[in-house]
């Protein structure tokens, strides 16, 4: 069965995996499905020995193109959608979805758009820190004991998006801004939210939480970071001209910057 899945639009990221046979287990059902680009980041053991005792057969391929970093940002960088997978639930960490929906609103995102999808550690899963980069969490529903082995869960997801690659294609949106556009502008945000008072200085990142869950959802296009970050700067230069006001000067002409502030369009 042939799946019209772009798989080099995939990538199964492995974030600081310990065990490499599941290294190897993870090529394996990657290969079975027909996902071809592995990503590594900070893994704690890569004896490449090991991982290959599983990784059989043309999986051997993905071992040998897998790529390794050291930062989470860095390897998601060029990345425009992110997915997060948990078995732990709570208020920082809620399911937005689950492996079948997910593969049915990949389809038509991948089309465009390189997709990442995040599992963490085997003996603790991805941490909150790491949650809040990703667009959307998965999990995966089980019947009594939640915590299933990194292979198992990677094929899970890896089957539903096989199994509705093989359907009708759904409309495919258009370039969305990646990791380190998005990142940037969150950064921006966070720094002008301060400046007026928007949110605690004492935990700003519990805050900014609800700001990244909020704009996950559009999600956004490069241009229209453009735009927010234009907004950030037009509010941090009025805010600059206020403070100048209160010491007795006067405001200083209008923003260069505001220039850049223009309705969004149809790309």
């Amino acid at each position: 069965m042939e799946s019209i899945v772009n798989p080099d639009h995939i990538a199964i990221f492995l974030v600081e995996a310990q065990i490499p046979e599941n290294i190897g287990s993870v090529a394996r059902a990657m290969n079975n499905m027909g996902l071809t680009r592995l990503v590594l980041v900070n893994p704690s053991n890569c004896d490449l020995s090991r991982v290959l005792k599983t990784a059989t057969g043309s999986s051997i391929d993905l071992v040998e193109n897998m790529e390794v970093y050291d930062d989470l940002i860095e390897a998601m960088g060029p990345f425009q959608y992110v997915v997060g997978t948990t078995a732990r639930l709570g208020a920082h960490r809620p399911a937005m979805t689950n492996p079948r929906r997910l593969a049915m609103e990949l389809l038509g995102i991948s089309q465009n758009n390189r997709v990442a999808i995040l599992f963490g550690p085997e003996d603790r899963g991805l941490s909150n820190e790491q949650l809040r980069y990703c667009h959307t969490i998965a999990t995966i529903p089980t019947a009594r004991f939640s915590s299933l082995n990194l292979a198992q869960a990677v094929m899970i997801v890896c089957y539903e998006l096989f199994i509705t690659g093989t359907a009708k294609p759904l409309e495919s949106p258009p370039r969305l801004a990646n990791t380190f556009e998005l990142e940037g502008m969150y950064k921006h945000l966070k720094d002008v939210f301060l400046k007026i008072g928007f949110i605690d200085p004492q935990n700003p990142e519990h805050w900014m939480l609800n700001i990244r869950r909020f704009l996950s959802r559009l999600p956004l296009r490069a241009r229209e970071v453009k735009v927010i970050r234009g907004v950030c700067r037009q509010i941090d230069w009025y805010t600059k001209q206020l403070e100048k006001m209160r010491k007795g000067g006067g405001m200083e002409g209008t923003d260069p910057s505001a220039g850049d502030i223009k309705p969004v369009g149809k790309d």
